[in-house]
């Protein structure tokens, strides 16, 4: 995908598409639909609808929590009437809120499911890290005016990679029945003053990219050891976890599928870092039981009841 192209006004898409959409998550209570609060499903699902005619819902690659930004959330529907890409794209941020868009759609297979064929999810948690607060980057990035260590951080977050049980970085209120994820890579860098926790996974747990980025904060600082976030781990225990960082920091940049589907490739947001070079980011996928699991499933139709997982 380039950034700049034509999209075709004239041929219906039919059959089941895939969606890619960015969000400022500030004014949200997070991706998922939810009765008491704004969501941003219910703006995404509203505005197709008008532009269908008809109602549409739509399944996403993960949840987010509350104030927790996107710029490449993969969705599915199955659209109850043809329209152009022109149609689906100009139309629906024509009646989106100004904080949500939509940047690309695409046909896919009736097997293609935005969660269930999804490989990993990866987070980028920003901090600025300077004496002043910031302003222009206010609702985007965590303020941090300590210095921080980005080695140092990056070092301790090693202990993180490879399949662990999270139970000392997940939210009391979490909901999976199983604490045990899988960590793809966990890297932090700095660019001038920002500061980023880069992070994969073959899915998270509620809050635990906050809490993790509250503990490395606490390496970053000084005010613990590198061996820190390994003995957090081991503890099994969140209640002898750190703090949980605040959510403007966090972005969901990327959902991995396997490449038969052919999704279009997106620089790598968030867009504060666009200037690192970076056009998509990709990794290669560990070589696991979990991945070759999912590319398997990923050629069947997925009917089958979907694994006890959550993206936070």
């Amino acid at each position: 995908m380039t950034l700049f192209y034509h999209f075709d006004e004239k041929i219906p898409l039919t059959g089941r598409l895939a969606m890619g959409v960015e969000y400022d998550g500030t004014r949200y209570c997070g991706f998922q639909r939810l009765n008491h609060a704004a969501s941003v499903q219910a703006s995404l699902e509203g505005a197709l609808s008008k532009v269908a005619n008809e109602p549409i819902q739509v399944s996403a690659s993960g949840r987010t929590d509350s104030g927790v930004h996107a710029t490449r959330q993969i969705v599915h529907f199955d659209p109850p009437v043809g329209r152009s890409e022109k149609a689906w794209i100009f139309g629906a941020n024509t009646h989106l809120p100004r904080d949500v868009a939509v940047r690309w759609v695409k046909p896919v297979g009736d097997d293609f499911h935005s969660r269930l064929c999804a490989l990993g999810r990866r987070y980028r948690y920003v901090l600025l890290n300077q004496i002043s607060r910031p302003v222009l980057e206010r609702a985007n990035v965590t303020w941090c005016r300590d210095p921080l260590d980005a080695d140092a951080m990056h070092r301790a977050a090693q202990a993180l990679v490879g399949e662990h049980d999270f139970s000392s970085f997940r939210a009391a209120g979490c909901q999976s029945k199983t604490p045990w994820r899988h960590m793809h890579f966990v890297d932090v860098k700095r660019y001038g003053q920002l500061v980023m926790i880069d992070i994969q996974g073959n899915a998270f747990l509620h809050h635990m990219i906050r809490n993790i980025a509250g503990a490395l904060v606490s390496v970053g600082r000084g005010a613990q050891d590198e061996a820190y976030i390994g003995e957090l781990l081991a503890l099994k225990n969140r209640r002898k976890g750190d703090v949980t960082a605040p959510a403007c920091g966090l972005h969901f940049v990327d959902s991995v599928y396997d490449e038969r589907f052919d999704l279009p490739k997106e620089p790598l947001g968030p867009h504060l870092l666009s200037f690192t070079g970076e056009w998509t980011g990709e990794r290669e996928l560990p070589d696991t039981p979990r991945v070759a699991y999912r590319r398997k499933r990923s050629l069947r139709h997925p009917t089958a009841p979907p694994e006890q997982e959550a993206s936070s």
